[in-house]
């Protein structure tokens, strides 16, 4: 039997063939080829032909002459393209199959997919009490064409840094540029529009520190100025709805006319600007500057945001749900004979019974920090003895609720312990949030030069807005209803 060579080992291994069986076929005669092989010539297409090309191949010599005169090769690259176009067709049946699929699953479920269409990424907040909120990751949101351009937001703000500095070159200095042309669209107070995914990353993080963002009726603005429908209702006492009349008549008698009446809230933007300055070191190293930026920024905006939203004037910023300028808010009287700067129980029963009903599962606590000792210290009064309401062993922490509902305890608060708004009991699903969904960011190392620092300045637009305008009059003609009801002055 003829001895192989290396390279002719080599060669029958990658054909799958072993040397020994090539030398025991060396002076048999092949078998008969089977009925779906190629004819000899042919290009082998399947792995049956394939198979039988190669065992043609059954002396050294034979297979030496496939490679000179290149028939081997152009074999096998016939046999590996018959190979891949089988391959592609099962994945083009494949893709039609699930095309076919999808198409039956859109038909059935097209009314829910219509009713989902606009709604936002759904986010819940971790704060007690707290209900869904939406985390507005919207894609038709201004800056969410610039979607994926960047890593992460603390890139962004780095190149920002860097082009502002005249250090930003090549694929860097592009992208920056495309962030420019397309701010350049959008009508904004300068700087950089800041992509939605990260725009939607600082509010979730700023979401984590706030009180009334997790729990109001946030509305997404497309304009700075959007006008929210609202029931114009203040009494129950002979209609619903602002002037719906429900009755009952004899077969054939007259009708009374009734419609409902309808106001707006008006929500228009303004500005609010989050300004930093930090040192120049810390932008360079990229994960001790994402720290910095995600314990500052986002938390810093929250928090004046949650001053705005609970105690804004409305002048020039948003109405806040627990100012003085809330035409909606109820205002609770200390009982009779209650010294100055205390709390009672029947403060707390006064509030509740004030709280509108339906919103009443859903109201939460805001008390300044201040008040913690009266809470904590309350009592139930029954005949000559009492019991205290709130009951702790002196090691656990005690449960901040009242009546069921939680209590925050926040230098948010309008007011400090004695004066108006130092208890408050809301429902903040009652309020609403305008987002007008653009921010841009911007540097400068000009301002802080002898200090090696560049001031970084965020900058984004919103409004919040009370939904009711008065309190209401229940159907009974008792006492009025509101979801802001506030402790006064004692």
């Amino acid at each position: 039997m003829t001895t192989l060579n290396r390279a002719q080992r080599r060669l029958l291994a990658r054909a799958g063939l072993a040397p020994s069986a090539v030398g025991r076929a060396y002076n048999r005669v092949a078998p008969p080829a089977p009925a779906t092989d190629a004819p000899r010539g042919a290009v082998p297409k399947t792995t049956a032909e394939w198979k039988h090309y190669l065992e043609g191949l059954d002396t050294p010599e034979k297979f030496a002459e496939a490679h000179q005169d290149g028939s081997f090769k152009a074999n096998l690259a016939g046999y590996v393209d018959a190979q891949n176009s089988e391959r592609v067709d099962l994945l083009n049946q494949v893709k039609e199959q699930t095309e076919t699929t999808m198409t039956e699953w859109l038909k059935e479920n097209s009314g829910a997919m219509n009713r989902s269409a606009l709604r936002l990424d759904m986010d819940v907040a971790k704060t007690a009490g707290a209900r869904p909120s939406p985390v507005f990751n919207n894609p038709r949101a201004a800056g969410a064409p610039l979607n994926g351009l960047y890593p992460d937001l603390y890139t962004f703000m780095q190149d920002i840094f860097n082009a502002n500095r005249g250090g930003l070159q090549g694929d860097a200095a592009q992208r920056l540029e495309k962030v420019r042309n397309y701010s350049e669209k959008v009508p904004s107070e300068g700087g950089f529009l800041v992509p939605e995914e990260f725009r939607t990353q600082l509010l979730r993080l700023q979401m984590e520190n706030t009180i009334v963002r997790p729990r109001a009726t946030v509305i997404p603005m497309g304009s700075p100025r959007l006008h929210i429908p609202a029931v114009d209702e203040t009494s129950r006492v002979s209609s619903v709805f602002g002037g719906v009349v429900v009755y009952r008549t004899e077969e054939g008698a007259e009708l009374t006319e009734s419609s409902a009446a309808f106001q707006s809230v008006k929500l228009d933007v303004t500005k609010q600007t989050a300004l930093a300055h930090v040192p120049n070191e810390l932008i360079r190293d990229w994960g001790a500057f994402g720290a910095f930026i995600d314990a500052t920024i986002p938390a810093a905006m929250g928090f004046a945001e949650d001053i705005d939203y609970i105690s804004g004037n409305g002048v020039g910023q948003p109405l806040g749900a627990l100012s003085t300028a809330n035409t909606a808010l109820l205002t609770i009287a200390g009982r009779g004979g209650q010294l100055a700067s205390t709390i009672v129980w029947e403060n707390i029963i006064d509030m509740y019974a004030r709280m509108l009903p339906q919103s009443a599962a859903t109201a939460i606590w805001i008390a300044s920090p201040d008040t913690f000792a009266q809470l904590a210290t309350m009592a139930l009064s029954v005949g000559t003895g009492g019991s205290a309401i709130w009951l702790t062993d002196g090691h656990s922490t005690p449960v901040l609720t009242l009546l069921g509902r939680p209590v925050i305890m926040s230098e948010k608060a309008p007011a400090a312990l004695g004066t108006q708004g130092d208890l408050s009991f809301v429902d903040l699903s009652m309020y609403l949030v305008g987002d007008y969904q653009t921010m841009t960011i911007d540097s400068s190392p000009h301002v802080k030069f002898t200090s090696d620092k560049t001031s970084f300045r965020a900058i984004a637009r919103n409004d919040g807005r009370p939904w009711l305008s008065q309190p209401l009059t229940p159907h009974n003609n008792s006492a009025t209803l509101s979801p802001f009801v506030q402790l006064a002055t004692r």
